[in-house]
């Protein structure tokens, strides 16, 4: 579903990616290891759109990312891809279901629509009467929640999640991790996290080892 080849990527002098090939399959949880500075985020943020490579071809869907510039880009990246982060990037000024709700309305769904599906989501998360509260009345586990509802609004064919664990205690990034097997198991949803839990990257079907800007190995957990 989606494929990557030869990916580079240098900021200055520094170069961070050095010709990396994944290729992620549909229904599968892969998480992505390695020491700070191994190019994990990087890689991450390109495959996401958020970012270009210098050199080297992004499929996802059959469509060639690299020839989508502008608005056609934002609006795939809307329509094909989540994202969660470590900083849960809710807007302090809504609630939580109205942050769900934001990717909806940018994609210029029905609003009714957008509603429905938020809440269905919120209420799947556990989060059914913590919708009309803001970001700063909700826990760090709710918040993230929230923000892996956000991710799923548009019914994207892929997650990817960036240290989403990272500002959890252990209990709650222990049950983060076992949201995404659920929401896979239901959903047949694609997830790409990148981790340096390692103990719950084990939990993922695939563990991708990075070191110096290469992927070095893909054991099993």
């Amino acid at each position: 579903m989606l494929s990557a080849r030869n990916i580079h990527k240098k900021y200055g002098q520094l170069q961070v990616l050095k010709g990396v090939d994944i290729v992620i399959n549909k229904g599968e949880i892969v998480s992505i290891v390695g020491s700070s500075g191994a190019g994990k985020s990087t890689l991450l943020h390109i495959l996401g759109t958020l970012d270009t490579a210098d050199v080297g071809e992004i499929s996802l869907n059959n469509q060639q990312v690299g020839r989508l510039s502008g608005k056609k880009l934002a609006a795939f990246r809307n329509k094909e891809i989540g994202f969660v982060f470590q900083f849960h990037h809710l807007l302090p000024e809504f609630t939580a279901l109205e942050n769900v709700c934001i990717p909806g309305w940018i994609a210029g769904r029905p609003k009714k629509e957008v509603i429905s599906r938020a809440t269905e989501l919120l209420k799947n998360l556990r989060l059914g009467d913590r919708m009309d509260n803001k970001p700063q009345q909700l826990s760090g586990g709710e918040q993230q929640r929230v923000a892996v509802a956000r991710a799923l609004i548009n019914n994207p064919s892929i997650v990817m999640a960036d240290e989403p664990t990272g500002n959890l205690d252990s209990a709650n990034a222990k049950e983060l991790h076992q949201l995404f097997i659920d929401l896979r198991n239901k959903f047949n949803q694609t997830f790409l996290i990148v981790t340096h839990n390692e103990e719950l990257a084990k939990l993922s079907d695939r563990i991708v080892v990075m070191k110096d800007g290469r992927i070095v190995n893909t054991p099993n957990p």
